[in-house]
């Protein structure tokens, strides 16, 4: 039985959202949050990466962090560096004391889009 294109993005989408959490160490409350706000059972159910059919809402999110993750990689030169990033409380607007993790944990797509553009920013100087 074929798995089709929108079932298999989804695969891959969860599968590179759980490998920077896992380096991000990130705790089931932020990975719920930072998809939605997703229930424990969705949250369990998408760790065992399933071929699923995502909404679009929640593949917006997830190519958000994505896109975070890539900007920290390329600012910093080791991946420990790049991921201790996302967990430093800074004074700068939008965080205003908080960390970008805690900031994107908030649950909203706003602060993952905030969060994106930020780290944009900064990588291009």
């Amino acid at each position: 039985m074929a798995i089709d294109n929108e079932k298999a993005k989804g695969h891959v989408a969860l599968k590179g959202f759980f490998g920077i959490c896992r380096e991000w160490d990130c705790t089931q409350e932020e990975m719920m949050q930072m998809l939605g706000g997703v229930s424990r059972s969705t949250l369990a159910k998408y760790q065992k990466l399933p071929h699923v059919t995502l909404s679009q809402d929640t593949l917006e999110r997830i190519s958000y962090i994505l896109g975070i993750y890539e900007s920290l990689r390329v600012m910093y030169p080791t991946a420990e560096r790049a991921n201790r990033r996302i967990r430093l409380e800074t004074s700068e607007p939008p965080y205003l004391g908080a960390s970008a993790l805690d900031f994107m944990a908030q649950g909203s797509m706003k602060h993952l889009m905030e969060t994106r553009r930020y780290f944009d920013a900064k990588r291009a100087g």
